[in-house]
C-alpha cells in the first residue's frame, strides 16, 4: 500500500512539474511576443497618419508615406497565394487522394519537407536565375509572386495533406456507396471537411509571404518608385524590403528609424488583415460543414 501511494505522489509530482515547465514556457513566449509588439507600436505608432498611408515617400525616404510599399505588399502577397494555392491543393489532392502507397511517392512527400526548410534567400536566387533572366520577366511584381509563391508551395502542400488526411474516411466510403465518382465525392465531402485544416496552413503562408525580405530583393522590390506600378511586370515598393533599405541605407538615420518602426507596425497590421480574413473563411467553411 506504501509503495502505491508512494509511486501515485510521485507521478502527481513529475505531472505537476511537467505542466509547470509547459506554463512556464508559454509565459515566456507571450512575454516576448508582448516585447516584440510593444517595441513596434511605441516606435511606429507615432509616424501613423493618414498622409503617412496615402502619400507617396519625399526628401530622400525621410518624409512623406509608403503608400506604393502597401500596395507593392499587396500585389506581392496576393499574387503569391493566388499561385501557390491552386498548385499546392492539387498536388495535395493527387498525393492523398490519387498517387500510388509505394517508395516514389514517401521520396515525394520528404522532398517537400525538406523544400520547407530551405532559406529564403536561396528561392529568390532561384527566382533571380528562373523568373528574371530564364523566361525574361525582369524584376516585376509576376517575377516576386512567383517566386514567393515557390517559397509558401511547400508549406501550402503539407497542411493540405495532413487536413485532407485527417478527414474521416467514412465520409468518402459513403459517397462512393451512394455511387458517386471519385473526384465527386473529393469535391462534395471531402474537401469541405479538410478546409478549415487547408485555410490553416493557408493564414501561416500569408504571413510568410507577408514579411519576406530576401525572395523580393532579387525579383521584384525596388528602393524607391515613384508613383504605383501599373502592371504586372513593373518594379514595385514592398513594406519588408523598405524597412530594410531604410534601416541600412541612407544620411538621416533618426528620421528614417521612424518611418522603419511605421513600416514594420503596418506590416504587422496588413498581415493580421489578411489572416482575419482567412480566419474568418476557416470558420465560415468549418460552421457549413458541422450542419
Amino acid at each position: 500500500m506504501k509503495i502505491r501511494i508512494s509511486n501515485k505522489f510521485s507521478s502527481a509530482v513529475k505531472e505537476k512539474i511537467g505542466f509547470t515547465f509547459l506554463a512556464l514556457c508559454i509565459v515566456i513566449t507571450l512575454l516576448f511576443l508582448a516585447g516584440i509588439i510593444y517595441l513596434i507600436f511605441s516606435n511606429g505608432l507615432e509616424v501613423i497618419s493618414w498622409e503617412f498611408l496615402t502619400s507617396v515617400p519625399r526628401k530622400g525616404m525621410t518624409a512623406g508615406g509608403v503608400a506604393p510599399a502597401i500596395v507593392g505588399t499587396l500585389y506581392l502577397t496576393v499574387g503569391a497565394v493566388a499561385f501557390a494555392l491552386p498548385l499546392g491543393l492539387a498536388c495535395a489532392i493527387y498525393l492523398n487522394e490519387y498517387g500510388p502507397r509505394g517508395f516514389i511517392v514517401n521520396i515525394i512527400r520528404m522532398s517537400i519537407n525538406n523544400l520547407a526548410g530551405v532559406p529564403s534567400v536561396v528561392f529568390g536566387l532561384f527566382g533571380l536565375a528562373v523568373f528574371v533572366k530564364f523566361f525574361g520577366f525582369g524584376v516585376s511584381i509576376l517575377s516576386g509572386s512567383l517566386t514567393l509563391g515557390i517559397l509558401i508551395l511547400p508549406g501550402i502542400i503539407s497542411a493540405s495533406q495532413e487536413a485532407l488526411m485527417a478527414a474521416p474516411y467514412s465520409i468518402r466510403e459513403a459517397s462512393l456507396a451512394l455511387g458517386a465518382t471519385q473526384w465527386q465525392t473529393i469535391k462534395k465531402t471531402v474537401l469541405p471537411a479538410a478546409m478549415p485544416g487547408i485555410m490553416t496552413g493557408v493564414i501561416l503562408s500569408v504571413a510568410r509571404a507577408a514579411g519576406e525580405t530576401a525572395p523580393i530583393l532579387f525579383t521584384a522590390a525596388t528602393f524607391y518608385k515613384r508613383g504605383y506600378p501599373d502592371s504586372i511586370f513593373s518594379e514595385v515598393m514592398a513594406l519588408p524590403y523598405h524597412i530594410y533599405a531604410l534601416m541600412t541605407e541612407g544620411t538621416k538615420p533618426d528620421k528614417q528609424t521612424a518611418i522603419a518602426y511605421g513600416c514594420a507596425l503596418l506590416l504587422l497590421a496588413i498581415t493580421l488583415l489578411i489572416s482575419a480574413v482567412a480566419i474568418y473563411l476557416r470558420n465560415k467553411y468549418r460552421s457549413l460543414y458541422a450542419r
